[in-house]
């Protein structure tokens, strides 16, 4: 139904931080008169020329004037593109008639969404609107989830291929992380803990990490709010603070995914923080620290070109089993992970559905069962990612 719109991208929420990186990934790697017909959305027509200019975006780019507070323009965006692509955050503040319209509408969607007492809302209000219109509407299309959800598949794949079945156990644990989490994670995250407080119900999903498996509960999971020795790493790991929204999206990975990765499956993602008296110290001082709830960042504020060029990261996943088998493999960024890598891989989302659009039926996804090796291939030829097995 939705092959023969005008638009194959939207960007809406062009004119904010991250979604100005995202124009302009889109118009150095697919210019504005290529295969990709994409398009930028905002609220003010007058802040979308200036940015088209400031970025050096030719003038037949189209400019699509859109707000969340007017559902009537929403609708009216949502219907003339393939793939809506959104950084307006916090979700649960700007993003629900986005959902509601796409699902229903049969248009393809990405975020970055790490909200997930709102993603769990919208699968049980949106799901089976999907499903009947054909929309795939991928939540976690950033930092937040694509390097872990896809590592924890990409060392399954591994797994199945070399053993003949899934590791039961997986960690994911980040070895390296130059940068910083962006203003609209930050705003997210506060949004969040605000809804958390009215709402009793909210701290249930936030603490259940089978909260997006639509009534599936699977084994107990590790905790990952305490600093651990671990032997088989020789090094300490902290709790890691996107370990909340990455966890449940991976169990609703392996949900959709028929539990590829086995019904008894456990994950935990912690940060490794190094040997000895210094690693443990460092990982007792990162589990004390609370600086997130206090930064005074907002969104659309971030770091200069230079240090975004300057930020990487490196993710590690362990899988094994009562065996004694085990995979090792890596997912690594050469960007900074809040923005530069994080406006590349949700771009790259986009594309790939765009470019993809029959290879699963409509619903409500996770990366990595929305678009598994196609998303991967399209990581590591574009957007400066790498998944590879370790000894």
């Amino acid at each position: 139904m939705s092959e023969s719109r005008e638009l194959g991208i939207i960007v809406y929420g062009a004119t904010g931080y991250t979604g100005r990186l995202v124009c302009e990934y889109l118009n150095t790697q697919y210019g504005v008169d290529g295969d990709v017909k994409w398009a930028m959305a905002g609220r003010s027509r007058d802040k979308l020329v200036a940015v088209r200019d400031e970025l050096g975006i030719a003038a037949g780019i189209p400019l699509v004037v859109a707000d969340a507070a007017n559902p009537d323009s929403i609708r009216d965006m949502v219907a003339r593109t393939r793939v809506l692509l959104t950084t307006v955050g916090p979700y649960q503040l700007y993003g629900s008639d986005l959902v509601a319209a796409c699902a229903h509408g049969g248009t393809d969607y990405v975020d970055l969404c790490g909200e997930p007492a709102w993603m769990h809302e919208m699968i049980a209000a949106h799901g089976e609107s999907a499903k009947a219109s054909g929309a795939r509407i991928v939540f976690s299309c950033g930092f937040d989830s694509i390097p872990f959800d896809l590592g924890v598949w990409f060392l399954q794949q591994a797994a199945m291929e070399k053993f003949g079945a899934p590791l039961p156990r997986v960690k994911g644990r980040v070895r390296v992380m130059k940068g910083t989490f962006s203003g609209g994670t930050l705003a997210s995250f506060k949004a969040t803990m605000a809804a958390a407080a009215k709402q009793p119900e909210v701290i249930k999903v936030l603490t259940d990490p089978f909260a997006l498996t639509e009534g599936h509960a699977g084994v107990i999971q590790p905790s990952g709010m305490a600093p651990v020795y671990e032997e088989d790493l020789l090094s300490w790991s902290a709790p890691f603070v996107m370990a909340t929204i990455n966890t449940k999206n991976i169990h609703r990975s392996n949900f959709l995914l028929g539990h590829q990765y086995g019904a008894e499956f456990v994950y935990d993602e912690m940060l490794l923080t190094g040997p000895g008296e210094q690693g443990e110290a460092i990982a007792r001082a990162v589990a004390a620290d609370k600086s997130m709830a206090n930064d005074p960042r907002q969104p659309g504020e971030g770091p200069s070109k230079e240090e975004r060029d300057a930020g990487h990261y490196d993710v590690l996943f362990v899988g094994s089993n009562a065996q004694g088998q085990t995979i090792k493999a890596s997912v690594k960024g050469d960007k900074d992970p809040g923005y530069g890598s994080t406006s590349k891989m949700i771009a790259e989302s986009a594309v790939c559905l765009l470019e993809n659009p029959g290879n699963v039926p409509g619903g409500i996804y996770t990366p990595a069962p929305a678009m598994g090796g196609l998303l991967v291939e399209r990581l590591q030829e574009n957007a400066g990612l790498t998944f590879q097995l370790e000894n």
